[in-house]
């Protein structure tokens, strides 16, 4: 496994659009997965470790698109029947045998391979809804051109050509795409092992007796299927007390079973906050100050040399920076080149006011506008611990840090909530 250098995150704090400090994060980090070789059954949502190169070429050799007649093209009357002898049959799988000549025909399956003959073989194929059948001789209409139906060799994937890039996340066509290029096994990055920690002393586990003041963890059920969505192996360590000593050792030990830790809460600057502490007993936290609304403060960083995630405390607050900041940089450090997530344009059906060289994301409903198209509808509540905002949207609307104010009618983009991994 690779390691991290001692001041990857460091950070000096000044307030960061969210574009510059992923790119700035991105340069410094390296995968950190180790790699593994899987058969293709076990490598969906996997991260590609090397790149993949064709072993033969798709399809292999031309063949027939339909089922119908293999022809020369040459042998056609441009202006009436033809009346061709047909010499034989082929099938997927069951070539014909034997040079095709000019002036016959040769019956095709859909997948048959191309007869070969005179001046490189037959070149067309007619399908059998256009043509006539007498006999051993097919009545051919005309008007086809040259080369219809007939799939050429390669015209999927060269041999040799590259055909997945490492990094890539390998979806279920992925896989499809390695076994038609000769690919029974794949060198993958091993998931990433991730300790998933929520502190404070007000939290506790849902369906314990609840104190008066304390409040149920929401945030661990959230994050674990986060990162499980993001392809990392999660083990949940708990709620842990907002101990500086206590938390040292936790993340301490965590360090040393762990390829990253995440954490939610804590990371402020209160008498009881004491993450920062516990994580610069063993290493180092820079807090980055990004320009989004809401999640502001994110804390990165190493306890030795093993990344740190320190998220906030509200529900919505850790859904966002986790999705656009933390996901990515984990998806790096697993080896892989996020893509940038799915989203499309929508009409806004609200006005907004926003501060500029701020990015915010609004929790909207979409209504069909009667026009073909969507418009979105601003959900009533919209602080950062409304977890009920979430349960009864549709996804976020996101509004870029030029904008400073959105009107009914605007056009701006809609992130799906399906896009975010929830």
């Amino acid at each position: 496994m690779a390691q991290l250098s001692d001041d990857c995150f460091a950070h000096g704090g000044a307030l960061m659009r969210l574009d510059d400090a992923l790119a700035e994060l991105t340069q410094r980090l390296v995968p950190i997965a180790a790699m593994e070789t899987l058969p293709l059954a076990l490598c969906h949502n996997r991260i590609l470790a090397t790149s993949l190169v064709a072993k033969v070429a798709v399809p292999p050799r031309d063949n027939s698109a339909v089922d119908g007649y293999a022809v020369y093209h040459d042998d056609l009357s441009a202006d009436g029947e033809t009346h061709l002898r047909v010499i034989g049959r082929a099938a997927a799988g069951h070539p014909f045998e034997g040079p095709q000549p000019r002036g016959t025909a040769v019956r095709m399956l859909t997948g048959a391979v191309m007869p070969f003959g005179e001046t490189g073989g037959p070149d067309t194929v007619m399908m059998q809804e256009d043509c006539a059948r007498d006999g051993d001789v097919v009545v051919i209409r005309p008007g086809i051109r040259r080369g219809a139906n007939r799939r050429l060799a390669g015209e999927d994937l060269r041999q040799g050509e590259t055909v997945l890039k490492a990094g890539n996340i390998l979806t279920a066509a992925d896989l499809a795409l390695a076994a038609a290029g000769g690919h029974a096994m794949l060198a993958v990055h091993r998931p990433l092992r991730v300790a998933l920690v929520s502190t404070g002393d007000e939290v506790h586990e849902a369906g314990s007796a609840l104190p008066d003041g304390g409040i149920y963890d929401a945030n661990r059920p959230l994050l674990a299927a986060l990162l499980t969505a993001a392809g990392c192996k999660v083990n949940d360590l708990g709620i842990q007390p907002d101990r500086r000593d206590h938390l040292a050792g936790v993340f301490a030990q965590a360090a040393r079973e762990h390829d990253a830790v995440v954490s939610s809460g804590g990371v402020s600057t209160g008498d009881e906050d004491h993450v920062k502490a516990a994580i610069e007993a063993h290493g180092r936290l820079d807090f980055w100050r990004l320009a989004i609304k809401p999640g502001r403060p994110v804390a990165l960083g190493q306890i030795g040399r093993i990344p740190f995630f320190g998220l906030p405390g509200n529900p919505v607050a850790a859904l966002l920076t986790f999705c656009f900041f933390a996901r990515p940089l984990l998806q790096r450090l697993n080896g892989a080149y996020p893509k940038p997530m799915r989203s499309f344009p929508v009409t806004a059906g609200f006005s907004y006011k926003k501060k500029s060289d701020r990015r915010e994301w609004v929790r909207v409903s979409l209504q069909d506008d009667g026009k073909g198209g969507w418009r979105a509808e601003k959900y009533p509540v919209d602080g950062a611990g409304v977890i009920t905002s979430l349960t009864r949207t549709d996804g976020l609307l996101e509004l870029p840090e030029d904008l400073l104010r959105l009107e009914p009618g605007q056009p701006a983009r809609f992130y799906p909530y399906e896009a975010l991994g929830l």
